[in-house]
């Protein structure tokens, strides 16, 4: 034949120039059919080379065609390079032999992994394609599967990143019956991650400084990548001073410079420091700060018994809600300062060891109330506003928000004070004297009575038994009316000494405001109390009636009762 014949296999072409061209020389041929078992490797060579691949003598009448990717690098396939292929059909529709390159190396590389590897080798493995859950790896010419799970020792986001890489992997299992292979390059990474874990473990050495990066951060420190070895830095060795959260000092991917502290060789656990690098600033405390001393700080937390005061760095002081005033009462430390106020204060405490620093706010100046006993000793007299009212006593307002306090029994000389609203109201102007000051306990007492003279003392010459007082009815009692007379001074006129004639009702003869006129029966400077009757105004009022009466008064009132005391639990009652 003068020219080449070219017959159409499927999408390929094969080159039939070379072909016997009558039936004698077909039959003259070495090879025939016969010479071919289907499903055996058969040796050959590269015929010729096209773009979609090349075809294969195997010595048969007819060559065989592979595709290009089949070939691991086509690229370098040249024409008459030996090369063994699988016989998949001695002859095909178009009577060429069927052949594979590919599942020629597979069972190669097949009997050469089950005879020289097993389970537990290590082999190079090239990364061909993704599949549903991994990726195909060429093994020795053998497609393994490698799970996505077994990529890498942490997970993996984009797997074609791997793809068209060659890495070393570790047969993990061998599925004879199913002639499968699956691989890991996970185990060796963590292998090698543990030895290398293991040598600079070997080589750390506590004290010494390791540069590493921020691997993750928690609520309670950081975990820092020390080259294989994962340490902990807790939140309390970050910094000498408050810390509420690791973020506040580190951040993930920092580089950072850190202490170690202890090494675990048996958990492999390593334990950092970073304030470590620097000496303790609570050492030298004591010597920077003497008690007594002012600081300048900031305050840096509030907390509801107090606040604290950031000294210096790593140095932090308390000052607590008693001591951040002189004259008000402080519940809440955020009603006098705020996070951020800058403050002087005084040192009232150190303790190196516990970490604790005590601080004043007041202390910074003299206690006012120090001064007010120097300005104002005992038996001073003074002049102030009531400005609160409670139950059992009034307090006015001295000076510099100073109280002092008024109580009931200091109120009046001659009168029993239940509550201070019978005498005073808020914003009353009174004058008092000083009773007692209290600098240590914050505390003045007050007299409203001392300013004036006590009448009882000179009652000898206000009231004589006999004498007539006229005076204003101001309670109303079962057994009588009380009568008030100059000096402030009350009287009682006992029901039996109203008239002559029965009284069954003090209220049905006298009433509170009523003027009313009287005899002075007794005197008892020693009780304070003065006996009065309507009766003994009669001319014909005797020496006997004054006795009588007088007996009849005292009998209402027992030595050590208080007369506005049986009034007030008399005068609810309703006696017949």
């Amino acid at each position: 034949m003068s020219e080449k014949t070219i017959t159409p296999v499927g999408e390929s072409f094969v080159d039939l120039s070379g072909m016997p061209s009558s039936m004698e020389e077909l039959l003259q041929t070495k090879t025939t059919s016969q010479d071919f078992t289907k499903g055996k490797i058969v040796p050959g060579k590269i015929a010729a080379k096209r773009d979609d691949g090349a075809l294969v003598d195997i010595g048969y009448k007819s060559e065989g065609f592979v595709p290009s990717s089949e070939f691991v690098n086509y690229d370098a396939v040249k024409v008459g390079d030996p090369i063994e292929v699988y016989l998949e059909e001695i002859e095909n529709d178009h009577n060429m032999p069927s052949i594979s390159l590919e599942k020629a190396e597979s069972i190669k590389a097949w009997q050469r992994i089950t005879t020289e590897f097993g389970e537990g080798s290590v082999v190079k493995g090239y990364m061909r394609h993704r599949v549903k859950g991994g990726i195909m790896v060429d093994v020795e010419g053998f497609p393994a599967f490698l799970p996505g799970s077994q990529i890498d020792v942490g997970p993996v986001r984009n797997m074609d990143d791997y793809i068209g890489k060659e890495f070393e992997v570790k047969i993990i299992k061998i599925n004879l019956d199913r002639r499968n292979i699956v691989v890991s390059r996970r185990e060796l990474l963590e292998e090698s991650l543990r030895d290398r874990r293991s040598a600079l473990l070997r080589e750390m050495k506590v004290g010494e400084l390791r540069k590493g990066v921020v691997k993750n951060i928690t609520d309670f420190g950081a975990f820092i990548d020390l080259g294989g070895v994962d340490g902990l830095l807790h939140i309390t060795d970050m910094s000498w001073g408050r810390l509420s959260h690791p973020s506040e000092m580190l951040s993930i991917g920092q580089d950072v410079e850190v202490c170690i502290l202890d090494i675990d060789y048996e958990k492999e656990r390593v334990s950092l420091g970073y304030k470590q690098k620097t000496s303790n600033p609570w050492d030298s405390v004591t010597a920077k700060y003497p008690v007594g001393s002012h600081i300048n700080g900031k305050v840096v937390s509030i907390v509801p018994y107090g606040a604290f005061v950031e000294i210096e760095p790593g140095v932090e002081g308390l000052i607590h809600v008693s001591e951040m005033s002189w004259t008000k009462r402080v519940t809440k430390a955020c009603d006098v300062l705020a996070v951020g106020d800058a403050v002087e204060a005084v040192v009232l405490d150190i303790d190196s060891d516990k970490h604790k620093i005590s601080l004043s706010l007041r202390q910074k100046d003299q206690n006012p109330w120090e001064l007010l006993a120097q300005k104002y000793p005992v038996g001073s007299r003074i002049t102030g506003k009531v400005r609160n009212m409670t139950s059992y006593g009034a307090f006015v307002e001295i000076e510099n928000d100073i109280d002092g306090m008024i109580h009931v029994s200091d109120m009046s000389w001659t009168r029993k004070i239940n509550n201070p609203n019978e005498v005073l109201k808020p914003g009353d102007e009174v004058d008092a004297v000083i009773l007692d000051i209290n600098p240590e306990h914050q505390r003045i007492s007050l007299g409203l009575k001392q300013a004036e003279t006590d009448p009882w003392a000179n009652i000898d010459n206000l009231y004589k038994v006999g004498d007539v007082v006229k005076g204003k009815v101001s309670k109303i009692a079962a057994f009588g009316a009380f009568v008030e007379l100059s000096n402030k001074i009350d009287g009682l006129i006992h029901i039996s000494q109203i008239s002559h004639d029965r009284v069954e009702k003090v209220k049905d003869v006298l009433s509170v405001g009523s003027e009313v006129e009287a005899r002075v029966i007794k005197v008892d400077s020693e009780e304070r109390r003065i006996g009065l009757s309507i009766k003994a105004l009669d001319d014909n009022f005797t020496e006997a009636d004054m006795k009588a009466a007088q007996a009849e008064y005292s009998a209402a009132l027992k030595p050590g009762d208080d007369m506005v005391d049986m009034g007030e639990v008399f005068a609810g009652l309703d006696l017949k």
